[in-house]
């Protein structure tokens, strides 16, 4: 089973768990926990994805490392994952239960990109727009790029919606050359 298969469906289990025992949001919170440690220390997570450390001994180190920051619940959860030699996933578990919670509560990501800093009005009438064109709510990530002459780029999913001057120009440009 390829680990984004396994992954989903780990994740999966765990949302629906969460959402019948309503413990959703402390499962959250500590899935938020876990991400930052594990983003943080690169040895733990060689740890978890190395095939000389057994599953026992993974789980003493997550009982170590958690210990003081997650709930039973939680580690019930990781002590499966690890006893089912999926420990080495959790980073991808974890990526995969935020996309499916997003998927659940009508949320998608939005890279928007502009030449200058936006103002907050400006940046809340572009995210009401793009609540209004998709449906969903927006959660933002704002960039800035200064080689756009100005305009702004949007990138939802796969899809990238260019209204910068320079793309213009070089639509122009093709135009005029063809």
């Amino acid at each position: 089973m390829s680990s984004l298969i396994a992954s989903r469906r780990y994740a999966s289990a765990l949302l629906s768990a969460a959402e019948e025992g309503n413990f959703l949001d402390l499962i959250v919170r500590e899935l938020q926990v876990i991400k930052e440690v594990l983003e943080n220390s690169r040895d733990l997570v060689h740890a978890l994805r190395s095939p000389l450390v057994k599953g026992d001994k993974k789980i003493h180190i997550l009982e170590e490392v958690f210990r003081d920051s997650i709930g039973e619940k939680m580690f019930l959860f990781l002590k499966l994952v690890a006893r089912k030699k999926r420990a080495g996933l959790l980073p991808e578990i974890i990526d995969e239960f935020q996309i499916l919670l997003d998927e659940k509560r009508g949320v998608i990501n939005v890279e928007i990109t502009s030449a200058v800093k936006l103002s907050d009005e400006q940046s809340e009438e572009l995210m009401t727009r793009l609540a209004v064109f998709t449906g969903k709510k927006i959660r933002a990530k704002m960039l800035l790029n200064d080689q756009f002459i100005g305009g702004v780029a949007i990138k939802i999913g796969d899809t990238i919606y260019d209204g910068t001057i320079s793309h213009q120009l070089q639509l122009l440009r093709r135009t005029l050359v063809s």
